[in-house]
């Protein structure tokens, strides 16, 4: 699949999900075999400010390319301005917001409140194109009622100004991620605009992707939730797509992602910095193992690398010990 004059590896992409996508989760999933990552969504009001801690969260690397860069903004002028950073940075693509529906984005005027307003999206876009040269896409949701109908204008006008992409998630910006997402609206939208469409919502499993593929006859699929926790869940669709057998993934495998990512947290954040965050991050990788409750309330106090991953390697052995009791037991009552 190609967006624009960028060809990705396949048709797996990362959802920019805000306060996780950072190059460290980023990096995880790309290894785990996802086509296309994304960054959190970023503030054009802040770049244009010249916050650093704005500005660092377009930091990206070689291993990790293609990488897409996702601003929200409603002011063209500085959303343009904000492109051009990105693009600068390193963005080999460059993601609009007009899907967010948290109350403090939509006061701004900016992400889902952007679906009610045509003619500033039209200026914004045609602002941003003008801007930069790289592929520009748009992040969408179903508009303000479940017809879909505000969806299909803004796609339209996307196309028109010369956007090169669409990730659709069919919900309304009122139900937040409430119900479940309409993808009969993906294949609506899929027959009206001749650029790409790539599928968001109610991915959960593996085989969800492939029924969104076959339902909708969307371009590529976007993961975000489940793949917190659970990177390998590109991989696994991708098995899947090629019609072979979903991977397991170990113990051993699953722990030495868990200390990548707390090694990169603490290279990329600082060593205090990321073990608080990895108080909470790590309990993403052990739900539903055995003593996972333990694991959680050893981690709560972690401040340095040494001491998280003493307490990963220790879960670890207690796992494969008691995989090897529990198998020994099961073998002696054969």
């Amino acid at each position: 699949m190609k967006i624009g004059n960028i060809k990705l590896k396949n048709i797996t992409v990362l959802a920019p999900l805000a306060g996780i996508t950072n190059l460290p989760f980023r990096m995880i999933v790309k290894e785990a075999g996802c086509g296309l990552v994304c960054s959190e969504m970023i503030s054009a009001n802040a770049l244009s400010y010249g916050s650093k801690k704005t500005i660092d969260m377009m930091h990206t690397c070689a291993e990790e390319k293609p990488v897409s860069v996702q601003i929200f903004g409603a002011d063209p002028a500085i959303m343009a301005y904000a492109a051009k950073m990105a693009q600068a940075a390193g963005a080999d693509i460059l993601d609009i917001n007009f899907g967010c529906s948290v109350k403090k984005i939509l006061k701004s005027g900016a992400g889902a409140a952007l679906m009610k307003e045509p003619e500033k999206t039209k200026a914004i876009l045609t602002k941003i194109r003008a801007a930069v040269s790289i592929p520009l896409t748009i992040k969408i949701r179903s508009g303000w009622d479940s017809s879909g109908n505000d969806a299909f204008k803004i796609a339209k006008i996307a196309e028109d100004c010369g956007v090169d992409a669409i990730a659709f998630h069919p919900r309304t910006a009122t139900h937040g991620f409430a119900g479940k997402s309409d993808w009969s609206l993906i294949t609506s939208l899929k027959q009206q605009v001749s650029i790409p469409i790539i599928g968001n919502g109610d991915i959960s499993k593996p085989e969800d992707a492939i029924d969104m593929l076959n339902q909708t006859g969307c371009d590529a699929i976007m993961v975000g939730r489940a793949a917190i926790g659970n990177p390998w869940i590109f991989s696994q669709i991708l098995s899947l797509i090629k019609h072979e057998k979903i991977p397991t993934i170990d113990l051993e495998k699953r722990f030495n992602t868990m200390k990548k990512y707390v090694a990169a947290s603490v290279e990329y954040i600082g060593e205090l910095h990321a073990c608080r965050m990895m108080r909470s991050r790590l309990t993403w990788f052990v739900k539903g193992l055995p003593n996972a409750s333990r694991f959680r309330e050893s981690i709560t106090k972690i401040r340095t690398l040494e001491e998280a991953e003493t307490l990963i390697d220790e879960y670890l052995n207690f796992l494969l010990e008691k995989e090897k009791v529990d198998r020994l037991k099961i073998e002696g009552e054969r």
